[in-house]
């Protein structure tokens, strides 16, 4: 790596781990100046002690929500880019899916996770759906937007060379929804990580969300912390492996420094 390389590296990313680090530090300070019980506020070395402790199977429990929050992302993903082209393909289409989709958006998931539970049982699928249906919409409106809203001279210019609306459609269209999509899809790695743990928060015998209701019920705080930082760490790595495919996929959108 160069040295102009590093030093882009380091201006872009050093506030990021300068904000991490100012903030445990304060965490930290808080506990020890104000004697904050433990079961109330762990400090981060207890935190950290619980995450590397043998007590729970950590690894077992990040499998299980790991595989149930990429499942949720890959089916919010692939399904809001399919009804978002659906819905720029065809003003009927739009007419038809736009206000069920904003009625099945507004519905609260928290209050649909034990129907999913009572109609699928226990087991990851409950808590795949539920993360999907949380994490779909923003796809889906950044896709119509980004199908959509486009400079008119490029379309005519398809046509001026008499091309079919399905060739206009996937080779100026499509690669100018990309980074609309791709911004979309950094939102969806999130909300997946939220509506995996709800499920899990419902009813599930395994997970991070698991861990977190059962420490709470035994006031080990500090493990439930852990879990809590476990499943940040998923979220991040999802959304860094969503970051490098933007940058892949559209370098164009992307400013950050390669």
């Amino acid at each position: 790596m160069t040295q102009s390389r590093l030093a882009r590296w380091t201006v872009h990313y050093l506030p990021a781990v300068g904000l991490f680090v100012g903030f445990i530090a304060l965490w930290q300070l808080a506990v020890s100046l104000f004697g904050i019980r433990e079961y109330l506020l762990p400090s981060p070395y207890a935190v950290w002690r619980a995450m590397l402790s043998d007590e729970i199977p950590w690894l077992g429990h990040a499998w299980i929500t790991g595989v149930e929050i990429l499942w949720a992302f890959v089916l919010a993903g692939v399904a809001g880019v399919m009804l978002g082209m659906a819905i720029a393909w065809s003003p009927g289409i739009s007419r038809a899916l736009t206000p069920f989709l904003v009625f099945v958006n507004t519905l609260p998931k928290v209050a649909i996770a034990p129907l999913f539970l009572m109609w699928l049982g226990y087991g990851i699928l409950p808590n795949v759906l539920i993360g999907a249906l949380i994490g779909f919409f923003p796809v889906v409106i950044n896709t119509a937007v980004g199908l959509t809203q486009i400079e008119q001279d490029m379309v005519d210019l398809g046509r001026v060379f008499s091309a079919p609306k399905w060739k206009v459609f996937m080779k100026i269209r499509v690669p100018n929804a990309c980074p609309y999509i791709l911004s979309a899809l950094k939102v969806t790695a999130t909300s997946a990580v939220v509506g995996a743990v709800v499920g899990e928060f419902v009813a599930s015998q395994k997970g991070l969300g698991y861990v977190i209701i059962t420490t709470q019920s035994s006031m080990n705080t500090p493990a439930a912390f852990a879990a809590l930082v476990w499943i940040s760490v998923l979220g991040l790595l999802l959304y860094g492996l969503v970051a490098l495919l933007s940058r892949l996929l559209a370098p164009w959108a992307d400013e950050a420094p390669r």
